[in-house]
């Protein structure tokens, strides 16, 4: 049996449901990367990206276009996050990763990026059906991830919100397409966020003080 036979087997059955390596696995990776961003860590991305490549091979078999295209992005944007970070470590004085909250005009550019791309994505899966099972829904994650690790590589706080928004429809679409323990995860995902929410909110303003205190009068 080959690695890729081995992570698309089943792992377990629980509630009914057919537990796959994969699906597992990766969602425990993608746990720990998400972690991993609530404490600032760098490690963070390396986390990331072993989650989006054992997802890949998940979602991928399963003909989920839009979920398996999500994790290359996640991959991708794992490596310029990686960069991002490691370029900006020391901008907060405690040495860690500096936070803030977006100005207005990122989160129009955020919110429009994510408006625009999703009836793009969307549209092409609906064009060729084959592409995606659940073509509107799957298009959302794809572009709400982008959007959300974008946010996570600039230190925006948004980032969470966005991951929340992405959670609302990623809950449902894996118990529909049999990847349960995704769903499960992804409940699990939806605490830690509202944790790391608050904690980088708070962050946040304890990074602004001193840009505060220097501000022209």
């Amino acid at each position: 049996m080959s690695a890729v036979d081995w992570l698309n087997s089943e792992a377990f059955t629980g509630f009914g449901q057919h537990i796959k390596w994969a699906d597992m696995i990766g969602n425990m990776v993608g746990l720990t990367a998400l972690a991993l961003g609530w404490r600032r860590s760098i490690w963070t991305w390396p986390a990331q990206f072993a989650s989006g490549l054992i997802l890949l091979v998940a979602f991928a078999s399963a003909h989920l276009t839009g979920s398996a295209g999500k994790q290359v992005v996640v991959m991708v944007v794992a490596a310029w996050g990686w960069s991002q970070w490691t370029r900006g470590r020391q901008q907060a004085q405690d040495g860690s990763i500096a936070v803030r909250f977006a100005t207005w005009r990122e989160r129009g550019v955020l919110a429009a990026a994510a408006a625009v791309g999703t009836l793009a994505v969307g549209g092409l899966f609906t064009l060729y059906p084959s592409l995606s099972w659940d073509a509107w829904p799957d298009a959302y994650i794809f572009v709400g991830t982008l959007v959300a690790m974008y946010a996570q590589a600039r230190g925006m706080v948004e980032f969470w919100f966005a991951w929340l928004l992405v959670d609302l429809v990623g809950v449902p679409l894996n118990f529909a397409n049999g990847f349960a323990f995704s769903g499960f995860v992804y409940i699990i995902y939806g605490a830690l966020v509202l944790w790391g929410m608050r904690d980088w909110w708070l962050r946040s303003r304890t990074s602004a003080k001193p840009s505060l205190e220097g501000a022209a009068a």
